[in-house]
């Protein structure tokens, strides 16, 4: 992938030192496209499980070759009890999930009309995990620049037993997403 990624793109990356070497970690990141969990992790020196919709995992090819990356389904458009769990077990064992919280790909939409899911917040509050937000930034048109932004790990402080409501767990989610949406307007 370095050696593809280096000849078709003029790729900057910023902030790689943010992520730790080991320990949990959440990656939350906006969605452009397809390419995008592959430019987020190209570069890093850990495996990133990212959540990918179910409907990747049909094709035995495809799915057999994006679980081998470390991806695993999440249904979309309803609470995903097995992807919730399969998300707090990586973290427990220390691992780097990814995830997209927009929960599609966002081009060109502005931050204040998406709409975010309440997964990323619920994984949080029970994992106690790091966030990392990450923002893409580009084309992935060939010989086009891509820029990938790491910022700051922050924790959310959550009770690890509190039942939130839905509501209130878009709303940290939107929250936890605008530290992406802030990373995109940095130059």
């Amino acid at each position: 992938m370095k050696i593809v990624f280096s000849l078709l793109y003029r790729v900057k990356i910023v902030g790689m030192e943010n992520v730790p070497k080991d320990g949990a970690l959440i990656l939350c990141a906006n969605h452009n496209g397809e390419m995008d969990m592959f430019f987020i992790g190209y570069r890093l020196k850990r495996l990133v499980h990212y959540m990918a919709k179910e409907e990747l995992f049909k094709n035995p090819l495809l799915g057999g070759f994006i679980r081998w990356l470390g991806a695993f389904p999440v249904k979309r458009g309803k609470a995903d009890v097995e992807a919730i769990k399969t998300s707090l077990k990586l973290l427990e064992n220390n691992e780097i999930l990814g995830i997209f919280p927009e929960g599609t790909r966002m081009k060109k939409k502005a931050a204040n009309s998406i709409r975010v899911k309440p997964g990323v917040a619920l994984i949080a509050q029970k994992s106690g995990a790091p966030i990392i937000p990450v923002a893409v930034m580009g084309s992935y048109k060939p010989f086009s620049k891509i820029k990938i932004v790491f910022g700051k790990p922050f924790s959310i402080d959550l009770n690890k037993d509190n039942k939130y409501t839905n509501s209130e767990l878009v709303e940290i989610s939107e929250n936890i997403m605008s530290k992406v949406y802030a990373l995109m307007e940095e130059k």
